[in-house]
């Protein structure tokens, strides 16, 4: 089972929710793969962490800031090669992974706060009063992760960096 994360970053490093969020992978698979959007220096620094096995960087004038249809765009094309698909549950993750789930014709998987087993995940409802264990028949799952859930994956790797081709789209533009 290989498993794509989507890297929330500033421009020049990837965040916290990042590393949290492949902690959450790599309780999915020992395989996972970063996908950085628009920033090299970002893509180097998401290389260095733990456990990463590749990470791809894809660049282009509509990614540069998150919006919704480039990123899906991009990401439905590399989700052949994978079982899942993650991202932070920001508010970047949580506008662009809902499109990539209709996309491919899966049910998301929000904000998980634990990986029971490959199909099975536990989230919050009811504003986090009660816990959910949710199971998906889906071939591919997309799960956004709460990141206040899972520890921050260690510094330490040494992946090496691809690029990848970004989609160019015409149906939105940032103002």
């Amino acid at each position: 089972m290989a498993v794509l994360v989507i890297a929330d970053h500033d421009g020049s490093a990837v965040r916290d929710t990042t590393h949290k969020t492949v902690t959450a992978a790599l309780a999915l698979s020992p395989d996972v793969d970063v996908l950085v959007l628009g920033s090299k220096a970002a893509a180097d620094a998401a290389a260095k962490i733990a456990g990463v096995r590749k990470v791809l960087f894809a660049d282009g004038a509509d990614l540069d800031h998150g919006l919704a249809e480039a990123v899906e765009a991009t990401v439905v094309p590399l989700a052949a090669g994978y079982d899942a698909v993650l991202s932070p549950a920001t508010t970047d993750g949580k506008n662009f992974m809902p499109r990539v789930a209709a996309k491919l014709d899966v049910a998301p998987i929000s904000e998980i706060i634990e990986v029971v087993s490959a199909d099975t995940f536990v989230r919050p409802i009811y504003a986090g009063n009660a816990l959910e264990t949710v199971q998906s028949s889906d071939a591919k799952k997309v799960i956004t992760v709460r990141p206040t859930a899972f520890a921050a994956a260690a510094e330490g790797g040494s992946a090496p960096v691809e690029s990848v081709a970004s989609a160019d789209t015409d149906k939105a533009t940032f103002v």
